[in-house]
């Protein structure tokens, strides 16, 4: 019996032909293949890239009923795209030249086109909580420095003249916030403002039996949230201590009170600034003073109402942090000899 492996050749010659054509011809596929990179980067870089002044942390509107030409306006506009023709180019070739969403979509870092053309058509917005901490004793003034260096919809300038119109300072809970990047000062506003209202209610039964108004328990926790140290029992002690000032009519004499008056902090008032004429100005009248001087915490606020009553009616503390008590004026006069000097 016969046997012939011609069938076999012609099968092995005809798997070998691509590789022989390749072989025969790599030098100009090298430079076909080059010249499509090159188009690509070119293309990426004059038209698909994001561009060089990318708008970063940006919040771009897209109002309802957006046209295809009108979106690519407004996003070139807004620094999010190179090209709007090239942007509305790819939304043509995929499909979704009719389906661009509305909304406010958060750019925190720069996007390519085929990024930005998939977010305005699935409506994904990019609005992830942002947390923001607002320390305890922040007056609306830093509070509404800090919120504008974290939120570029936020109107320092509105949030601080409806904060004084509506006398808010002491009422705007500090607190851990998760706000959204497109949050306006309106919105933290009303969230701190109705923050405090939730908060002060769990040691509501303490402000009744302790009989004052709630303005002037306010007031005096935003003097101890200044002037005392983290430690509960010193700030209900320094509370019995302006408390009793208060009773019995002597000024309260309170420092950090200048720092909201002139700036300036108990090392470096001098003579002259205890003589100011503002109704802050705890040495000068007696008596609470005409406000709150920051957003006081809780804590402080729970320690305002539940002083602890002693026989100190003076106290100071060091440059380290440490707090002395004296009963006598005299015995305060050498304490700060002894630790200020």
């Amino acid at each position: 019996m016969q046997t012939t492996d011609t069938p076999n050749k012609e099968l092995s010659e005809h798997s070998m032909r691509p590789l022989y054509f390749i072989e025969r011809h790599k030098r100009i596929l090298l430079r076909i293949l080059s010249v499509i990179v090159l188009l690509f980067v070119v293309l990426y870089a004059l038209f698909i890239g994001p561009p060089h002044d990318f708008a970063t942390k940006h919040t771009v509107t897209v109002p309802p009923g957006t046209t295809l030409n009108e979106a690519a306006t407004l996003l070139k506009e807004e620094r999010i795209i190179r090209s709007a023709w090239w942007y509305k180019v790819f939304n043509v070739l995929s499909g979704n030249q009719s389906r661009i969403q509305a909304g406010d979509y958060y750019f925190h870092t720069p996007a390519s086109l085929f990024e930005v053309t998939a977010r305005l058509t699935t409506a994904d917005y990019g609005l992830t909580p942002m947390v923001t901490r607002i320390p305890e004793g922040a007056t609306i003034f830093s509070i509404a420095d800090l919120m504008e260096s974290q939120f570029e919809r936020f109107d320092k300038e509105k949030f601080i003249e409806r904060a004084l119109k509506e006398e808010a300072e002491g009422y705007l809970f500090p607190d851990t916030y998760y706000f959204l990047p497109n949050v306006t000062e309106k919105e933290v506003y009303q969230t701190l403002r109705e923050t405090f209202d939730t908060r002060i209610e769990t040691i509501a039964s303490d402000i009744e039996a302790f009989g004052k108004p709630l303005e002037d328990i306010v007031i005096m926790a935003s003097l101890i949230e200044k002037e005392a140290a983290d430690d509960f029992e010193e700030r209900q002690t320094i509370a019995g201590i302006l408390w009793s000032r208060i009773d019995i009519g002597m000024a309260l004499q309170v420092d950090a009170v200048f720092p909201y008056i002139n700036g300036k902090n108990t090392y470096e008032l001098s003579l002259e600034d205890l003589e100011i004429d503002s109704p802050y100005n705890t040495y000068k009248y007696p008596g609470l003073p005409i406000g709150p001087i920051a957003n006081p915490s809780l804590e402080s606020i729970l320690a305002a109402v539940t002083p602890i009553d002693t026989d100190y009616l003076f106290y100071l503390h060091d440059r380290a942090g440490n707090i002395y008590y004296s009963i006598t004026f005299e015995n305060h006069r050498e304490n700060k000899f002894r630790y200020l000097r």
